[in-house]
């Protein structure tokens, strides 16, 4: 086997420029440094001490949480794989000789933003839909939410939690049972947060990723996480988007009922809700020609979660509480963006 030198490397890194990986296009077309300013704020704070290494670049880090949700990896696997890989090494601008951050070091950047809560707020600097005297860089780049917009809901597995029935009922009634405060270990290992729910007959333990997209471009630019019992409709007023140029509104039907549809009339949005037929009152003929003509549309929604699926890794979450979950999934719904953007971008640009 040959020594490999400086030239073997960079050989290997042409290839894969060459091959417009996913990663290299998202180094190509993100503008990164549009974070920095947000991300910097962790370290407002300031150290007790100068001694010791220097904090590593908040845009380096920020990249390896969104290498995790591309390819959905825990703490200790994101270490290895960027260890191991080079297009990982390369996506952060990493050489053979540099120290890749370990998973203490990408665990406690994650706390970080959470504890300063600067995951929505980079969610929304990327749309820039709540930022005063900023338009958003989707929207700069000529993204603006077009064509109206679709609302749904994913459920979210989380691990099951195997409790008694007892510890169950004190659970839902917001207790921690005795058994789970004389073992801390235990106690931290239980997620009180998520709820069961029941769809098509099977049930499910976990959260739910609430989504507003605009039915354009299919860009995420609003989301709500909730425990998994929460109805769709309890938070359908918070995915609502103004700042989309059509006023059409699309959703299943466990969006529709008869004060939704007023308000929505009312503050002059035009209702494409699928309408809902009960035993004493079947849909009509017209009624489920209209659902399916609205589902053409409705349909596309499908295509985020098809993304988690197919190309990032699924949708299981392994952290514990919903805080957590929210963090998780504010970064997963933003991660999504950073991809549809880069892809519009490349199709444009053919």
């Amino acid at each position: 086997m040959k020594q490999p030198g400086f030239w073997d490397w960079e050989k290997r890194q042409n290839k894969l420029n060459e091959k417009k990986d996913l990663l290299v296009r998202l180094n190509e077309l993100i503008e990164w440094e549009l974070f920095r300013p947000l991300l910097e704020q962790i370290h407002d704070k300031p150290r007790k001490s100068n001694a010791g290494r220097k904090p590593i670049d908040v845009i380096v880090m920020f990249k390896l949480l969104v290498l995790q949700q591309l390819y959905n990896m825990g703490d200790e696997e994101l270490e290895y794989q960027v260890s191991d890989r080079l297009s990982f090494m390369q996506f952060l601008g990493f050489g053979l000789a540099d120290e890749v951050p370990d998973a203490t070091t990408v665990w406690l950047f994650r706390k970080q933003l959470i504890e300063q809560g600067l995951i929505e707020p980079l969610f929304e600097q990327f749309d820039g839909y709540l930022i005063e005297q900023f338009d958003g860089y989707l929207i700069e780049q000529g993204y603006a939410a077009q064509g109206g917009q679709i609302v749904d809901a994913t459920l979210i597995p989380v691990p099951k939690q195997h409790n008694s029935k007892d510890e169950n009922e004190q659970v839902k009634g917001g207790e921690v049972p005795s058994a789970w405060q004389e073992k801390p270990h235990k106690r931290a290992q239980k997620d009180t947060d998520a709820r069961w729910t029941k769809k098509g007959g099977k049930s499910y333990f976990g959260y739910k990723n609430h989504i507003g997209i605009d039915a354009e471009h299919r860009l995420i630019r609003r989301y709500v996480v909730t425990d998994a019992a929460v109805h769709d409709l309890q938070v359908f007023a918070q995915l609502l988007d103004e700042d989309n140029e059509s006023d059409s509104i699309w959703g299943d039907s466990a969006y529709r009922s008869e004060d939704t549809e007023e308000t929505l009339e009312l503050i002059g949005f035009d209702s494409q809700i699928h309408e809902r037929g009960y035993r004493s009152h079947p849909l009509s003929k017209e009624q489920k020609q209209s659902n399916r003509s609205k589902s053409k549309i409705r349909a596309r929604v499908e295509h985020v979660f098809g993304t988690w699926v197919m190309q990032m890794g699924g949708k299981l979450v392994r952290y514990i509480g919903i805080v957590r979950a929210k963090a998780h999934l504010g970064l997963k719904n933003l991660t999504y963006n950073l991809m549809r953007y880069t892809f519009l971008q490349t199709q444009a640009a053919d």
